[in-house]
């Protein structure tokens, strides 16, 4: 675990935003800054701003660093289940793939009855429906129980700002969002990626409770993975060790994603819309711990935080001038 001393000093220095106007078009997502370059790559820095109920919510220590090193050794290690857009990792926040034009769906992986959010699936059971996503779901599962089996719960992408919605594939299909054909080839790659991914965790003490992926289409029409995959963003973990344990006693899975922050966020009566309250540092830096915790039980190996000022490394990373903007 990163010294505590380095984590409180890094509290005033995380990496917020970047403005590298040379390097090609610039595109702000929740987390990432994207830019597109004239020879088809797609350059991805992922920035320490932390995201829940669709909000941007502030930053966290060295987030960015867990995030885009995570991503990358992910997207080397499950080449072989499904293509995806890395082409190299030059700097500790960033990634470089191949220009895809996105499939205009999130694919989300869900194979535990959970969630805090309005628009999750225990929210959608706890009120009675026995139907999500069209998939019928049994009577009698308790919240955070593992479903029968993993099932795929598409999400339509809103713009920055709007909220996701739940769909059934079914329902996609027929308003023309994505083919039945396509429809059918994302699904087949995001259950194989979540077994594999499940697997791994299982072997590290973990639990891998939900996910969800980004598709895109290549210029010779392939679609492959992209954005991130089995990041404490895009994924629910809990400790394989104290989840029955903690199931009999009716506590919450001890858990390192963000859900941690949505936790909290909750307990002041947010949930999405209004102002953001503000996080306190205690609660910032707890969630720094869980996400380099959960950086070194996946990865297997400690995280070593680049300590270097971030805009000037990435900037030599890539070739290009720094910017003003922190």
């Amino acid at each position: 675990m990163v010294d505590e001393a380095i984590l409180r000093d890094a509290l005033s220095v995380t990496l917020e935003r970047t403005d590298f106007v040379s390097v090609g078009k610039r595109y702000e997502g929740k987390v990432r800054d994207n830019y597109t370059t004239p020879d088809g790559r797609r350059i991805l820095i992922t920035t320490d701003r932390i995201s829940a109920f669709d909000r941007v919510l502030g930053t966290l220590p060295f987030k960015g660093q867990v995030l885009s090193r995570l991503a990358a050794f992910w997207f080397e290690r499950t080449r072989h289940v499904a293509p995806n857009h890395m082409l190299s990792a030059p700097d500790p926040n960033v990634i470089i793939g191949v220009e895809c034009k996105p499939v205009p769906v999130e694919i989300v992986v869900r194979a535990y009855l959970t969630g805090v959010t309005s628009t999750s699936i225990w929210t959608a059971y706890a009120r009675g429906d026995r139907t999500f996503c069209g998939h019928t779901l049994p009577d009698g599962l308790r919240k955070n129980e593992r479903l029968p089996e993993p099932i795929v719960t598409p999400s339509t992408k809103a713009e920055k700002g709007g909220h996701d919605e739940s769909v059934s594939g079914a329902q996609l299909v027929e308003n023309g969002t994505i083919t039945q054909r396509d429809l059918e080839t994302v699904t087949s790659l995001a259950l194989g990626l979540f077994a594999s991914g499940a697997r791994h965790c299982a072997a590290n003490g973990l639990i891998l409770v939900d996910t969800k992926y980004e598709f895109g289409r290549t210029a010779d029409g392939r679609i492959i993975v992209m954005d991130e995959m089995h990041t404490p963003d895009s994924s629910r973990f809990w400790f394989a060790e104290s989840y029955a344990r903690r199931m009999a006693a009716g506590d919450e899975p001890d858990s390192f994603d963000k859900e941690y922050v949505r936790r909290w966020l909750t307990a002041q009566g947010f949930q999405g819309d209004g102002p953001v309250p503000k996080i306190p540092d205690d609660v910032r830096l707890e969630a720094a711990r869980r996400y380099i915790t959960a950086f070194e039980r996946i990865v297997g190996a400690p995280f070593e935080p680049d300590m270097r000022p971030p805009l000037p490394r990435i900037a030599a990373a890539l070739g290009v001038k720094t910017s003003a903007t922190r």
